[in-house]
């Protein structure tokens, strides 16, 4: 399929089959592999079709080896040339830059490339799965006749992503620390002035939406809350700053009220008190604590499908010096940790279980998990895996290029048969010769053994090499 013509495309490498069944994959390349489990669900399920996918990202590389890419970024207004397919790189194409999520499917919805696409694929097809990593209201295509979300409701999402909303609706549910809502910023800098000393000095701060540490910012004094708020509108949520030694984030699907499955916890890697850069699994949390947190999850998981939601989420937590856990938020859609682990639980359940993202299909189909559902045991397995996502805060230029492993299931096949000692992948490496803009993913290193101390080697080898195709570093 030639999307040459079109401005907004700024690499495609579509080769569209009317015999095939595909479905549309919208979101960061980095879950890529996530539409290959929910293609492979997709072939159990609908088992007369030869089942495929088109993703559709905004990830700027020097170069592509991913089936099916079309590459849409609006921060990159026209693309200088046509693409070097031959090469598989946009040519001359020399800035990456992250974009939110909002303003990605704001311009996906926009393209007509991709809305062509769509009407192309509806003319074999009588409807066409668009498989969303998170669901935003900005995400217009599924007005069109025959589209269908695989994925939470919209709206819903929206909803419980609002930090003021779960905060409100979650504060008698689950333990939660001492906290306010703002309506303005005034607010804000009078309020943080009279609790400060009660707070015990540092106060968290958070937009109505945040994520990773964006939006937010724990602050020591009133100088910091007014440089951080200079800019901003809107309401905020302000809490205690808890000293904490443990940030476990439990990952989970609901299918109904009733049905709420826990696929697991993991911790989270903090920089800096509130960036996330990675996860590790298992989680070193005690039994007792994570018997607490899969009450807590499940709890939440209830609430929200009495609510309406269906489908995957997570729920982040600490634990502080003497053991008390707090929960910190919801993240109403898929989880940096969500591909692991699948790759976990595929190894250590039994043959043939239904995988999340088979189970988020379920949820949204047919509200309820199929029948084969299994859940992990806890204690079972020795599966050791940790994550890194090198991530950038100032602007850098690169010098090297390392190659996307493909492999990344393959360690993880080998851990679950304890013959994995020691193992690391890098994935969607940018490539050489870019100028790199802050908040952007450079590369992600998974690494996986089956203990944890060959585990954080891996994932030490893995930084160490991505470094050295940073200018300067």
């Amino acid at each position: 399929m030639n999307l040459a013509p079109y401005d907004d495309v700024l690499f495609s490498n579509v080769s569209y089959n009317p015999d095939v069944y595909y479905f549309l994959y919208l979101g960061d390349i980095k879950n890529y592999t996530l539409n290959i489990l929910f293609k492979e669900c997709l072939q159990r399920n609908i088992p007369a079709k030869n089942i495929h996918f088109i993703a559709v990202v905004p990830d700027i590389f020097s170069r592509y080896t991913h089936d099916n890419i079309i590459v849409i970024n609006p921060s990159i207004s026209k693309r200088p040339c046509s693409p070097d397919r031959a090469n598989n790189h946009p040519a001359q194409q020399k800035t990456s830059l992250r974009i939110g999520t909002t303003a990605f499917l704001t311009a996906v919805s926009k393209s007509p490339a991709i809305r062509n696409l769509i009407q192309t694929i509806l003319k074999s097809q009588k409807n066409l799965f668009i498989y969303l990593w998170e669901s935003v209201p900005e995400m217009s295509l599924d007005t069109i006749e025959g589209v269908r979300i695989i994925g939470p409701d919209k709206k819903l999402a929206q909803k419980f992503n609002n930090k003021i909303v779960q905060y409100g609706i979650l504060k008698d549910i689950v333990p939660i620390a001492e906290h306010c809502f703002c309506t303005d910023t005034e607010e804000l800098l009078k309020i943080t002035k009279e609790r400060r000393e009660g707070w015990q000095g540092k106060i968290f701060i958070s937009c109505e939406y945040s994520a990773a540490g964006v939006n937010a910012v724990i602050t020591k004094n009133q100088q910091e809350v007014s440089k951080w708020c200079a800019n901003r509108e809107g309401k905020f949520l302000i809490s205690q700053y808890i000293p904490h030694d443990l940030d476990p984030t439990v990952l989970a699907v609901v299918a109904n009220e009733d049905a709420v499955y826990i696929a697991g916890v993991a911790d989270q890697v903090i920089e800096g008190g509130r960036r996330f850069i990675g996860s590790t699994y298992p989680s070193v949390v005690t039994e007792a604590q994570r018997k607490t947190l899969y009450e807590y999850t499940i709890q939440i998981g209830r609430m929200l499908g009495k609510n309406g939601y269906r489908g995957i989420f997570g729920c982040d937590y600490i634990i502080d010096h003497k053991g008390n856990i707090y929960f910190i938020e919801i993240n109403a859609r898929k989880q940096g940790t969500t591909v692991e682990f699948c790759f976990t639980l595929e190894q250590l359940l039994p043959a043939g279980s239904p995988m999340l993202p088979e189970l988020e299909y379920y949820a949204v189909m047919e509200n309820c998990f199929p029948a084969n559902t299994v859940e992990l045991l806890p204690e079972k397995g020795n599966i050791y895996w940790g994550t890194y996502n090198y991530k950038l805060h100032e602007k850098q230029e690169t010098i090297g290029h390392i190659p996307h492993n493909s492999h990344e299931r393959k360690s993880f096949q080998k851990a679950g048969r304890g013959k994995q000692e020691k193992e690391h992948v890098i994935l969607e490496h940018i490539g050489d010769g870019y100028t790199v803009m802050p908040g952007t993913f450079l590369a992600r290193v998974v690494s996986v053994a089956n203990n944890r101390k060959d585990m954080h080697k891996g994932l030490q080898q893995g930084v160490t090499l991505i470094k050295k195709t940073i200018k300067g570093a």
